[in-house]
């Protein structure tokens, strides 16, 4: 499920979401495991793609598909809006952290995914906002520039958002580590530029630093909301 966003303002591609697949076959009780992402229509199955296995037990209704077999934390060492390094791994270690893989020029999903995420932030404790990583790596490196990224996201998200470039085939590496397929960016005849991101917010948790719940684009700030304060906690939603 995958479309293309131009810059012209017509949708641009973002990686196939497979979380609604995923949520439907566990809610009919079985184990499964699912590939995430793929650069087109397509779920690879291949390979040395990462799985994410689900079994049964999820409510459909929940915007949560919690997994049994987590991610581990992508290895990426990048650039933040400041202009300096920013190891992934070793800033976020032990706190409770929303992965997402985007662009600044998109018109619709990134900065609403961003817009959710904040409002749904604000409603909680400032405690559990000072503890809550918000991180936003941009699929379109050459364009988004740290400075680029500086104005966009305390504009479409929150100003406590880590916003992360750099080389396109760190970020890709670390995308696919998460099933989460993007490509490079792709000039068109016409100078617009077709850009794919991810279609997924995914959750790591506080106490093992394992991506292990997985939010889709259509996930509303309610929803966010009631599931934040158990996030934080490492618990599941």
């Amino acid at each position: 499920m995958s479309d293309t966003t131009k810059d012209g303002g017509r949708p641009g591609r973002r990686a196939p979401l497979i979380v609604a697949a995923v949520a439907i076959v566990a809610a009919i009780g079985i184990t499964s495991t699912v590939v995430l992402g793929g650069g087109d229509d397509r779920a690879s199955g291949t390979g040395n793609a990462p799985v994410a296995e689900v079994s049964g037990g999820t409510d459909p209704a929940k915007a949560a598909t919690v997994l049994d077999r987590p991610f581990t934390k992508p290895d990426l060492v990048l650039t933040d809006t400041k202009g300096q390094k920013y190891d992934l791994r070793e800033r976020t270690k032990g706190k409770p952290t929303l992965i997402y893989f985007g662009y600044t020029h998109c018109p619709d999903v990134c900065p609403l995914t961003m817009s959710n995420i904040a409002i749904a932030r604000k409603q909680l404790p400032k405690a559990d906002q000072d503890k809550l990583q918000v991180v936003f790596v941009t699929t379109d490196p050459e364009r988004d520039t740290a400075a680029e990224l500086g104005k966009w996201l305390p504009a479409a998200g929150d100003p406590s958002f880590v916003g992360l470039t750099g080389d396109f085939a760190a970020i890709q590496a670390g995308a696919r580590s998460i099933g989460i397929g993007i490509d490079p960016p792709k000039k068109e005849k016409d100078g617009s530029v077709v850009s794919m991101h991810g279609a997924q917010v995914i959750a790591f948790s506080p106490t093992t630093d394992q991506g292990y719940v997985l939010y889709g684009e259509d996930t509303t700030a309610d929803q966010y909301a009631k599931d934040l304060p158990k996030l934080i906690k490492g618990e599941n939603p």
